[in-house]
């Protein structure tokens, strides 16, 4: 019960996804075995250190609106049990995130202190969407920073990668802005409303799709089929009902993912 709580508080999914995505990073950017497995584990416990950290910040908020998803609210794992994994996944975070080297290592705890710092503060307020495009935006630096020798990434890369960013935090937050605004959380989704929310998250993940698909050099056959791709789901997400506008926007986010590593 509790190991599985444990892994339910640290966000599984988009944990996944990011290290998923730093991995696929470093293998098209030209990493040996040995430093992509290091880059993916250190993205790993810098993404533990986020959810776990987010989930305890936000225990008493869950817990008053019967978060029934939560573990923490649900009594599934203690607090004690996530302080304990969330500062072995912290303490362990450092220690990969040096052994980048110490452009890349200093950059990725930049991001990790984003994820964390919009945890404790910036989720209530206008600026929370400056995290996620901050984290998102730097991950591909810190990939590349971590090659010898280190190098920058194509600054088109960087750019998408923050509009994806925050696109995400606006598709991410769609769902629970009713809770969020029961418990006082006022970030820039909240103040925009759901439908302006969800405008803006596809407009962002639009710019950003054509920016990948258009950015690096003469674009491929298969760009433009994603940028065709990407046109209908944001008239879905414009247009849809129900649940259709969300599911559209997650799938347009998936489809800049995959521009993006494909393009890089």
């Amino acid at each position: 019960m509790s190991a599985a709580g444990l892994v339910r508080a640290c966000h599984p999914e988009p944990t996944a996804a990011v290290t998923a995505l730093s991995g696929l990073l470093a293998l098209r950017l030209g990493h040996d075995a040995a430093t992509s497995a290091l880059v993916v584990a250190a993205v790993f416990t810098g993404q533990l250190t986020i959810g776990w950290s987010n989930d305890l910040v936000d225990a008493g908020r869950d817990r008053a609106v019967g978060r029934t998803d939560k573990p923490l609210a649900t009594g599934r794992v203690s607090a004690r049990t996530v302080r304990v994994a969330l500062t072995v996944a912290a303490v362990t975070c450092v220690a990969l995130s040096l052994a980048l080297g110490s452009a890349a290592g200093v950059l990725h705890l930049v991001l990790v202190g984003c994820g964390v710092g919009y945890n404790l503060t910036l989720k209530r307020t206008v600026f929370s969407w400056l995290p996620y495009a901050v984290a998102f935006g730097l991950l591909p630096a810190v990939v590349s920073l971590a090659l010898d020798p280190p190098e920058w990434p194509p600054g088109w890369m960087i750019a998408a990668g923050a509009l994806l960013g925050v696109g995400a935090h606006l598709v991410n937050v769609l769902p629970d802005l009713d809770d969020d605004a029961a418990t006082g959380v006022r970030g820039l989704p909240h103040r925009l409303g759901p439908g302006r929310a969800r405008v803006a998250a596809v407009v962002v993940l639009a710019v950003a799709s054509v920016l990948v698909a258009l950015g690096p050099g003469r674009p491929p056959a298969w760009a433009w089929a994603g940028l065709v791709v990407v046109g209908g789901l944001v008239v879905s997400a414009l247009r849809g009902r129900g649940a259709t506008p969300f599911r559209a926007a997650m799938a347009i986010a998936l489809v800049d993912v995959v521009l993006l590593v494909l393009r890089s």
